[in-house]
């Protein structure tokens, strides 16, 4: 068997292999820019969790302009208040972070709203290195290639927002019974108050961390409100 000839055809290969992914992958990227993406990794998985109970998926996606003001302004209290400011990392939050997971055994995230769209879109649930490193990729091209009103779209609409509940609009007809166009200050910070833990941070019933976390957000809304980015993004038309 000839190793020498081997080895540089298997390397070359390889590499085709390698180009024709990262050449669909950016083409993926690029496409979701307009098209709505089917199913997430997230997705799957909650279905597959569902599955033999009397719960079942629930996921509709609705446009930016069908999403109550209210909501945009809420999520970005609560998840990411310098959304409008950084380029996808907020590294002095992620500094924070690292120095708080040092000397506690509970760990403390610093993600943004681009970094979670590009963990729920892209990629799938975890720590390890692999994945943040993926994450960070892809986060990096969201931003320069969707924009921040596109990030905020799709975060609004891939979320996890309950057991198996999906997106504003999802949520919104599950918690309040009305469209996610209509939602009020008060069950939009509801609803954003219970993503860092959806499953923990019930909605209906409320829990009362959900309830302690709402009156925050809703305090963190008025302070946000008077930004002019913020209002930009969260009044501008799609």
């Amino acid at each position: 068997m000839n190793l020498k000839g081997i080895i540089p055809r298997t390397w070359r290969r390889l590499k085709r292999v390698l180009l024709v992914l990262l050449i669909a992958q950016f083409a993926y990227i690029i496409l979701l820019k307009w098209v709505n993406p089917p199913i997430t990794i997230t997705q799957i998985s909650s279905w597959a969790s569902l599955w033999g109970t009397d719960k079942k998926l629930r996921k509709t996606w609705v446009s930016y302009d069908a999403i109550s003001q209210y909501t945009k302004l809420a999520v970005i209290a609560s998840e990411d208040q310098l959304f409008t400011d950084h380029n996808g990392f907020d590294f002095k939050s992620i500094e924070k972070a690292m120095k708080h997971n040092q000397q506690s055994k509970k760990i403390k995230g610093a993600s943004t709203i681009s970094q979670q769209v590009a963990k729920n879109v892209f990629l799938w649930q975890g720590r390890s290195w692999l994945r943040k490193g993926l994450e960070v990729y892809f986060t990096f091209m969201i931003e320069k290639v969707w924009g921040k009103q596109r990030i905020l779209e799709v975060y609004l609409n891939v979320a996890e927002m309950g057991e198996g509940i999906f997106g504003v609009e999802a949520a919104s007809q599950a918690n309040f019974h009305k469209s996610a166009s209509s939602l009020n200050q008060e069950e939009s910070a509801m609803i954003a108050a219970c993503l860092p833990n959806p499953i923990k941070y019930t909605i209906t019933p409320p829990a009362r961390i959900t309830i302690y976390r709402q009156r925050k957000i809703l305090v963190q809304m008025r302070n946000l409100a008077p930004d002019p980015d913020i209002i930009a993004l969260i009044s501008s038309k799609k």
